[in-house]
Parts: structure tokens; sequence; C-alpha cells
């Protein structure tokens, strides 16, 4: 090797060294090489000893310069191990240290959606999601994803959504049981959540239902849109919390608290909520709730009273009254409907009623029995009567109390695809001769001393396998489902001649299937039989998409 070559090799390969020390090792490496040289004269050695070993000296010493100027430069690039955060890095985890590890949830009467961000909810199918299942659990608290599809800008911030577009082939009644095709937009939810602490948590619905609202003809909607639920949850402990003042769901059933599309197999809701609880109901309303223990939590709250009026806000009064004597005005509790336009008021001070109810949730998730989920819950109202409620005939209505009781289960049964549901449900009335139904002249919607339903379901979850990307499930199911609500003890000014049209059987056969526990496609064919004369020429074949995430 030339002897420049190995003292390049030499600079990179040692660490530095002294003058003295590299003038030794100089001096044998040139008498090392003047040794192959026997021909050479001994002056001439000496002095080409000494012109070698002063040029291999600059050379080193310009090498070892090279070296600290790289090691420098290297030293530079890489910040120290406390310094190895840019600002902005620093800033984000200083956010992330703020925010709660976990975001808190609201044990009895919540809506999973307000913490769905931050852990994993169950699926439809009755078994806990996994962090697949929702991809922002693996995110930092301050990168949870607005709708999933960016960082969210504001700390502490989620915004969620469900929704479900309806299409098929239906009987109308208003057209003598005519087969006509249709469409709906039915409903398009966000749900934004905000921590605002640790223990302090904002939760909020906003929904838009039919399309959204219009003012000109050729929009072609025929929807709403309003604030479905909006409160703020103070986490105290976990068996005692406060939801404050807001609009909250009626923790009656379980569909009504978990009403996304995502938690039923049907189209429509299951029927028991389309009236004998008016699904979805809401009400301005505070309460409590919390974990009693393993597998058991509660929720009480007060409410709003329902009210008995089932007409327009252009119809109360100034005196906040329902019309005058004289005119006439719909019922909010009637033997057709149930208590479906009976809901309390949520904008502006337009309550017809003193009067507040109290309700109650106890679920329960025995832990001895794996797969089995339940809930007892029932509402209560002194009163139902309007302010100057009257008959058609001008005479004053005194007042009536509503009671409610609901029980249903959920079994999913283990290691295999079979799921059972059932619910009940009984409605009475404290004095039904003061219903507006039983005075307005209309005998065909009159109300007894109670209401009541039942159904029944059966489901059988069928693995798919995986398809694009994604493993699929289809859960053939039927349900039957009774409904009375024309159960005997009229009173009041009309004839009491009811139809039987309030006497409801609903045979429902379909097949839901999901690509993702968020999405779920379905199908079906109801059903519908009535003791009317004509009978109830409602039925139908129904198709489905539905999401919530």
């Amino acid at each position: 090797m030339p002897l420049h070559l190995i003292s390049r090799a030499s600079a990179w390969r040692f660490q530095p060294f002294g003058r003295s020390s590299r003038r030794t090792l100089l001096a044998a490496t040139a008498v090392s090489a003047l040794a192959c040289h026997g021909a050479w004269a001994e002056g001439d050695v000496n002095e080409a000893v000494l012109k070698k070993m002063e040029a291999m000296e600059q050379r080193i010493e310009l090498l070892e310069a090279e070296l600290k100027q790289k090691r420098a430069a290297d030293a530079a690039a890489q910040p120290s191990p406390i310094e190895k955060k840019t600002p902005l890095d620093k800033k984000q985890a200083a956010s992330t240290e703020k925010l709660p590890k976990k975001a808190p949830q609201a044990d009895a009467g919540k809506n999973d959606r307000a913490v769905a961000a931050a852990e994993p909810a169950p699926s439809p199918q009755g078994k806990p999601a996994t962090k697949t299942d929702n991809l922002d659990l693996a995110m930092p608290a301050s990168d949870l994803p607005i709708l999933g599809l960016a960082p969210s800008p504001v700390t502490g911030l989620s915004i969620g959504a469900y929704g479900e577009v309806l299409f098929g082939r239906t009987q109308n009644p208003a057209a003598g049981g005519q087969w006509q095709n249709g469409f709906d937009t039915a409903r398009m939810v966000l749900l934004p959540t905000y921590a605002i602490t640790d223990n302090i948590i904002f939760n909020a619905e906003i929904e838009f239902e039919h399309g959204g609202s219009a003012f000109d003809n050729d929009d072609k909607m025929h929807g709403t849109a309003e604030i479905e639920q909006l409160w703020i949850d103070f986490k105290i402990i976990d068996q005692f919390n406060w939801r404050a003042p807001g609009v909250d769901l009626i923790p009656i059933g379980f569909i009504n608290v978990h009403h996304e599309p995502t938690q039923f197999y049907s189209v429509y809701r299951p029927e028991l909520y389309n009236g004998l609880i008016p699904s979805t109901w809401m009400a301005p309303a505070t309460s409590v709730y919390g974990s009693i223990t393993d597998g058991l939590s509660y929720q009480v709250m007060l409410s709003a009273t329902n009210e008995d009026y089932g007409d327009s806000f252009d119809n109360r009064t100034a005196a906040k009254t329902v019309p005058p004597p004289g005119i006439p005005y719909l019922p909010g509790i009637d033997g057709l409907n149930a208590l479906a336009f009976s809901k309390p008021p949520i904008g502006g001070f337009e309550q017809l009623s003193n009067a507040l109810a109290v309700s109650g949730r106890l679920d329960f998730s025995p832990p001895f029995l794996p797969g089995f989920n339940g809930s007892v819950s029932a509402y209560y109202s002194p009163n139902t009567t309007p302010r100057g409620a009257h008959d058609d005939l001008g005479n004053l209505l005194g007042s009536s109390s509503l009671a409610m009781f609901d029980a249903e289960f959920r079994y999913r049964v283990p290691d295999t695809g079979l799921e059972l549901r059932g619910e009940y449900v009984h409605v009475g009335f404290g004095n039904p001769a003061n219903l507006r139904a039983n005075n307005d002249s209309d005998p065909t919607d009159n109300v007894g001393a109670s209401m009541f339903g039942y159904s029944g379901e059966i489901a059988y979850h069928v693995p798919l396998g995986t398809i694009l990307k994604s493993d699929w499930e289809a859960v053939p199911f039927y349900n039957y489902t009774y409904e009375n609500l024309q159960a005997g003890g009229f009173a009041g000014t009309d004839f009491n001649l009811p139809t039987g049209a309030g006497q409801r059987q609903f045979h429902t056969a379909g097949v839901a299937v999901f690509p993702s526990p968020k999405v779920v496609l379905k199908a079906e064919y109801q059903r519908v039989i009535d003791k009317s004369l004509a009978g109830a020429l409602s039925d139908s074949y129904l198709g489905g998409v539905g999401f919530f995430f």
C-alpha cells in the first residue's frame, strides 16, 4: 500500500495522538520502508527520512483537523437527549398531558357516542370491539379525529356521526292499501363531544331528519333540524355523577337511549319505540347516575312532563294554554299513536304545565351469565293535562297522571351465533276521562285506562369471511310485536266505539349485513295485522343503509 494511504487509514482508525508519539510512529514506518531498499546510502537515508516524517506529520495534522470538523458538525445535527423535541413537538406533548388519558364515561343512561373515540364500544354482535374497530384509539388524545378524517384542531374535541337512508315499497292505508315506492333520507346526526376537563364533559346531538328543512317548493324536503341532546356531565365518583340541566333522553328501554341504526336489525326502529315509547323521547332534564357494582348501574332523572297536547306551537296562547274553549285541538295521547305527539317542548318557554316527571333505569349485566344484558325502567308524571284543557263542548278537563314501566333483555348465547331479545312495556293513565282523545268528538282514537305491548326477537350471527379487508357478518332475524293501545276502560264525552286499529300485530323478517360494526345494510318484509274492519293495510318491503362511528 502506498505510504500516504497507510497514513490516511491510520488517521481514521486511531484516536488522535501527541506530536512525540506521531514522530516515533513515523520513524518506525520510515525505517521499515527503507529496510526494503538496501541500496540507499546512509546520508541519503537520513535526509529522506526527515523529509518523509515532516510530510507525513503535516498530512496527519490536516486529517485530524478534518476529523474534528466532521465530529463537530455531527454533534450539531444531533440534539442532546434533553432537547430531542422541536418546539412544536413539545407543545403537542404539553397539550396531551393536559387531557385525561381516558375520556370519562357516562355509565348509566349514557350516550355511548360521547366517549366512542376513547373507549371501545360493544359491537352489534354483542362482542367487545377491538382497537381496530376504533382506529382513533391508538392516537394521542390531542390527535382525536374529526369525523375520522383528520386530527382534531381543538384538543379534547371529537365528532362522531350516525344516520340512515331508507327505501322500498309500502302499502298506503290512505290509498286503500295501494303499493307505492318510496325513499327517505331519514336522518343525519352529528355528535360533537368535548372534554372540558378530566371531569367535565360536554355532549350534543344535532339531527337533520328527512332531508332537512327548506323554504322553497323546488327543494323537495320535508324534514327538520333539531338539537336532540345537549348536556354537560360532571364526573364525581364512579357511584355518583351529575348531568346538568339540558336536553336529554328519558331513560326508558334500550333503543330509546341507544337508537343508532347499528343497534337494531329492523329497518325502522322496533315497533314498541314508534309511539308506545315515543323514541326518540327527549326532554328538558337533569339526572344523576353511576355504577352500583360490577355489572349494575343506574340513572335517576327529573324532567319536564309530557303533555296531552299534539297541536302546533301556533295554537298555544301567549298565556301558555291550549286554544280557548270552542276551538278544537289535537290530543298528545291517543289510541292510534299512543304517546307519539305528547313529548314536552324543548324550544322557548312554551311548557303548558308546571308538573315535573321523574324516571329511573337500572341496567344489569350479571357476571355469572356471560352474554346477557337487560334493564328495568319506569316513568311517572303526576299530570299530563295542559293548562286550559277542554273538551269540544267547552268543559274544562281535570288532571290525569301517566305511569310507564319497561323491562327488556338481550342475550347472545356464548360460543354460538344465537341471539335473543325481548321487551315488555305498560302505560297507565290516572284518569282517562280527562284525556283529550276521549273528549275530541272522534271515537276512533279513544284511550282506555292503560296501553301495553311486548316483543320477542330471534337472530343468528353468520360470519361471511373477510371481504374488502373487513370481516363481514350477516344476521337473519325474526321479530314479533303485539301492541294494544285501546285496552278498555274508556271514559269521557266521546262515544266509546274504538275501531280496533290500536290492537296490532307486527311480523318482521329480514337480514342485517354488517360489513363492519359501524355500517349495516338491511332488508326486511313486514306484515301488519290489526282488528279494524279493513285491516292495517300497512305491509312493506324495505331496505336501509345505516352507519354509526
